[in-house]
């Protein structure tokens, strides 16, 4: 199993049209893809950056789960949310295994 955390920082005056358009819209089509099993969705409080920071977990079966999501569907929805909240946030990701 892998998780991979998006981690994203939002300036604070879009955030709650962000967290709202993640939950309603955004997770739930990148979650149609079948790439991942479950997500999660958390606010970083001790984040040290300018603005509110997020980190939105997926969990893939397998490497080859998530190389799909990377191979068919990353470009789109990272372009989607940059589209629509232009020069307001920043984002970066990190896969991990489960180790015990």
């Amino acid at each position: 199993m892998l998780l991979f955390n998006v981690t994203v920082i939002v300036e604070e005056a879009s955030a709650a049209e962000w967290l709202e358009w993640m939950k309603e819209t955004h997770i739930p089509q990148l979650m149609a893809t079948e790439s991942f099993v479950s997500h999660r969705l958390l606010k970083i409080v001790d984040s040290p950056n300018e603005g509110l920071s997020y980190s939105v977990q997926f969990i893939a079966e397998d490497q080859e789960k998530h190389q799909n999501y990377l191979d068919l569907h990353e470009q789109q929805f990272i372009g989607e949310m940059y589209a629509k909240y232009p020069n307001k946030l920043v984002t970066f990701s990190t896969l991990m295994e489960f180790v015990g």
